[in-house]
């Protein structure tokens, strides 16, 4: 995209953000609900389809842009992006980069325009941190497919129109080997979506599992290469890291802005309390962390860009601007203080909010085997 069209793009979501969404938040948190209009005015934005091809409706923007615009929905509740977050990533980029033609043309446009939300199936419950174990079984049946199974933990299901869900269609294969990728319409019978779940933040962002019972889908549902959807699932789930990486710079910046508000205005002693070392200390601690975040995230995009770097450099992203936001908000609580505590101050609200972001696409731990792993075979070390 052309730098002045994207800049003029990156601040008019700076302003529905900040001037539309935040003001809206402690409603979120409330209701557990992103209201419609909220969603009207992310679709009138194009940003349902922002990381989609421009071919298919979408913007097409490149990781470097993506994360930028990342940087400014991570500002906010996190529910807002994640009306959007699996159109353009998990379960859009499956079937723009591995889809078919036909497959393309029949979700792609609607992705784009928010007609469709589309919903990446993976999780469950015996293969969350390793999906390779998953038991989701699809078998040939005349030139069709059935698939058993169920999915947890899933993003958008209960709103969802449209399922890429992964399973096994070759029991004879161990590990990654013999998966396959499918899209199946929410509405397909045998398709059913459990209530939405009650987590500990993010409000407003649904979750739910999924069940599948004996649900029939033609031949053209597979999505690429049978027995290939494990690769597919790690390439896209890579791109998804570094995605998240950059909303916790957001976030971080959303806390840090909020804590040096607090303690530039707050008294104790007759004094703002940012007059104490001790919380200079701490709002000095966030901001550098933020930088070498914000420097991190715009690096390792550079290079997945390139294809110079598209796993570990989103790994180690994700891994340390993850942690980094744990201990950001942390520090928001605490220079609030009290106040910190309370249900109606955005610090708190982000301090749960920040917890999942450590876990979801890939735990911190296996960020670490991913990195620690591919560093050891760079040198030589073999497979085990």
């Amino acid at each position: 995209m052309d730098a002045d069209v994207f800049a003029q793009v990156r601040d008019a979501v700076r302003r529905l953000v900040r001037e539309v969404v935040v003001p809206r938040e402690e409603e979120i948190d409330l209701t557990d609900r992103v209201p419609d209009e909220l969603r009207a005015a992310a679709a009138e934005m194009g940003l349902f389809g922002y990381a989609l091809p421009e071919e298919h409706g979408g913007l097409g923007v490149s990781m470097s842009e993506d994360v930028q615009l990342a940087f400014e929905f991570g500002y906010t509740t996190p529910a807002f992006r994640s009306l959007f977050g699996t159109n353009n990533g998990i379960a859009g980029q499956v079937i723009a980069r591995f889809g078919s033609e036909e497959q393309q043309q029949a979700y792609l446009p609607g992705l784009a325009a928010g007609e469709l939300i589309g919903s990446f199936a993976l999780t469950e419950a015996e293969a969350g941190s390793d999906p390779a174990g998953l038991r989701t079984s699809a078998r040939r049946d005349g030139d069709g497919w059935v698939v058993n199974g169920g999915k947890r933990y899933i993003t958008n299901a209960p709103i969802a129109d449209l399922f890429v869900v992964f399973a096994r269609s070759d029991p004879a294969e161990k590990g990654g080997r013999g998966i396959s990728s499918f899209v199946v319409p929410a509405r397909t019978p045998g398709v059913t979506v459990g209530p939405h779940d009650r987590k500990m933040g993010q409000s407003g962002a649904w979750t739910a599992e999924v069940f599948f019972d004996d649900v029939r889908v033609p031949a053209s549902a597979l999505v690429g290469e049978e027995g290939r959807g494990y690769a597919k699932a790690l390439t896209v789930l890579s791109r998804g890291r570094l995605h998240i990486a950059a909303l916790c710079v957001g976030m971080a910046q959303r806390v840090l802005d909020e804590s040096v508000a607090y303690a530039a205005t707050a008294q104790q002693g007759g004094a703002p309390i940012g007059r104490f070392q001790l919380v200079q200390a701490m709002l000095a601690e966030s901001h550098a962390e933020l930088l070498a975040a914000r420097s991190m995230v715009l690096d390792v995009a550079a290079r997945y860009d390139s294809g110079e770097d598209t796993s570990v450099g989103p790994s180690s992203a994700k891994l340390f601007c993850s942690e980094m936001v744990a201990r950001a908000t942390d520090r928001a609580v605490q220079v609030h203080g009290g106040l910190g505590y309370l249900r109606t101050t955005p610090v708190e609200r982000f301090y749960r909010d920040a917890r999942l972001y450590r876990l979801y696409e890939g735990t911190s731990e296996v960020q670490k085997v991913i990195i620690g792993g591919a560093l050891l075979r760079a040198a030589g070390m073999p497979r085990s």
